[in-house]
């Protein structure tokens, strides 16, 4: 699982920072998070294909998270996409985009796709045979929504040895790959327990873009891998965040740490504070595993 970080300041963009965007990779899925004004050139700076992002997910209808949206849906028709486009966001937000394609007179040569959601409630936007997305729902002043990005579990390991003592033909290999078990032309039932090794632990990402501290979040989210959490504020400043409905990086360490989350990467910095470590800092006071996302920072989770 790997998490390239585009932009993660809040509010304005800066010449040395961007707003929101980030890329998932995960299961040989390329997702796109959020995506405020730069995403397109931030993409190019990290050599990441804009072919391989098929699916967009926008958490909330602010600017600084979306407004670099319309300009990329235009570039894919610059580039002569083909291939169909699917964007997850708040309701208005095709009327948004459609508008400007419109009153400008362009239109994309493949098929663009919207899922707009308005459910109070957690639900799955996406899902295929390989990778489970399903919103959080978060308190903003408008509606906002994180993501939940789950594996699904992954083929067993064959134990060849295991297998090739029973002499089992390899027409069988993918049944036991996926938890069947085997029996023999004498009627021997062998377990798949026998025939495999566990696989790998399936992987979480949790997205909690501009939100408030909201404990609800928690069973959604509860032992994920990693989760993002947006720390606007240092606890000094909490007035402020509680104003205008967002979190600091106390707030964001005590919801990682109630929910059990391994790692906890804090973003979404308000452009007032000239050192972010300092809100590493304070995360650490509450949960012992805490990154901190920077434009153009890689994350990769074995």
């Amino acid at each position: 699982m790997k998490l390239t970080i585009l932009g993660c300041y809040a509010a304005t963009p800066r010449t040395i920072t961007n707003p929101t965007s980030q890329v998932l990779e995960i299961r040989n899925r390329m997702f796109l998070i959020d995506c405020g004004e730069g995403t397109q050139v931030q993409l190019r700076k990290n050599k990441l294909k804009f072919s391989k992002i098929n699916h967009i997910f926008i958490s909330h209808l602010h600017g600084d998270h979306f407004y670099g949206l319309v300009g990329l849906i235009s570039t894919f028709m610059l580039l002569n996409r083909q291939t169909d486009l699917h964007v997850y966001g708040p309701k208005g937000i095709k009327e948004i985009i459609l508008l400007q394609l419109r009153y400008s007179n362009s239109y994309t040569g493949y098929n663009l796709y919207f899922h707009e959601l308005d459910s109070k409630e957690s639900e799955v936007v996406f899902e295929d045979d390989k990778v489970l997305v399903k919103t959080i729902p978060l308190k903003h002043r408008i509606y906002t929504n994180g993501y939940l990005f789950q594996e699904k579990a992954k083929e067993r390991k064959l134990n060849i040895e295991a297998v090739e003592k029973y002499n089992i033909d390899v027409v069988y290999y993918r049944k036991i790959k996926y938890g069947g078990d085997i029996k023999l032309e004498d009627g021997t039932i062998i377990p798949n327990a026998e025939l495999t090794f566990d696989p790998e632990p399936a992987k979480s990402y949790a997205f909690c873009s501009d939100t408030m501290y909201d404990e609800s979040i928690i069973p959604i989210i509860e032992k994920c891998d990693v989760l993002y959490h947006e720390t606007t504020f240092l606890e000094s400043e909490a007035d402020k965040a509680e104003s205008t409905m967002h979190s600091t990086a106390k707030q964001a360490a005590m919801i990682a740490q109630k929910a059990n989350v391994k790692d906890l990467i804090l973003g979404h910095y308000s452009t007032r504070y000239s050192n972010i470590e300092l809100f590493r800092q304070e995360a650490l006071t509450i949960h012992p595993n805490v990154l901190l996302a920077d434009d153009g920072v890689v994350f990769e989770f074995e």
